[in-house]
């Protein structure tokens, strides 16, 4: 197995995250919802006050290869803020390319937004997954995550374009 390097993205990554995105995308049946671009991705990300962050997965040539970092898989994460309990992390999307699958590289994104949540003083990590992605929910569980839709009953709402100009009354 290739080595496997979990960083913080940087600004020259945008490219990679924005592929990586549209394939996150297809495999969830919702390609036509896509609509950022890698110009967004770096004014969100990577300005004085960004709107996420984002670790990305890379697998390392093998010593005397000609070929760089490939990146292979990402975690997009910010911060949010728990009435109940406080600071809280929130992992947008975490994806990783099929062929690699399988490899661990999931689970080591997972760990490292799990490692800036308790430096940042967070006191929960909440994530969303598809229903039919059984196999996703299937590793949450190992790892430890509690769902929340079972134990407790939430379903999770969102105002999007015309509705959120009409809520806001413009």
């Amino acid at each position: 197995m290739a080595s496997v390097r979990i960083r913080e993205a940087k600004e020259g990554d945008c490219g990679d995250i924005l592929r990586l995105i549209l394939e996150l995308a297809e495999f969830e049946k919702l390609s036509d919802q896509v609509k950022i671009s890698e110009e967004a991705l770096r004014a969100d990300g990577f300005g004085d006050n960004p709107f996420y962050h984002c670790l990305v997965a890379e697998i390392l040539p093998a010593p005397g290869k000609l070929l760089g970092p490939c990146v292979v898989g990402y975690g997009i994460y910010y911060f949010i803020y728990s009435t109940w309990k406080g600071r809280t992390i929130y992992l947008e999307d975490v994806y990783v390319m099929p062929e690699y699958r399988g490899q661990g590289i999931g689970s080591k994104i997972i760990k490292k937004v799990a490692e800036v949540a308790l430096d940042k003083g967070c006191s929960q990590f909440r994530l969303a997954v598809l229903d039919w992605n059984q196999r996703a929910m299937d590793l949450y569980k190992a790892l430890g995550a509690q769902d929340l839709t079972e134990a407790e009953g939430w379903h999770f709402f969102c105002f999007q374009g015309e509705a959120t100009r009409k809520l806001a009354g413009k």
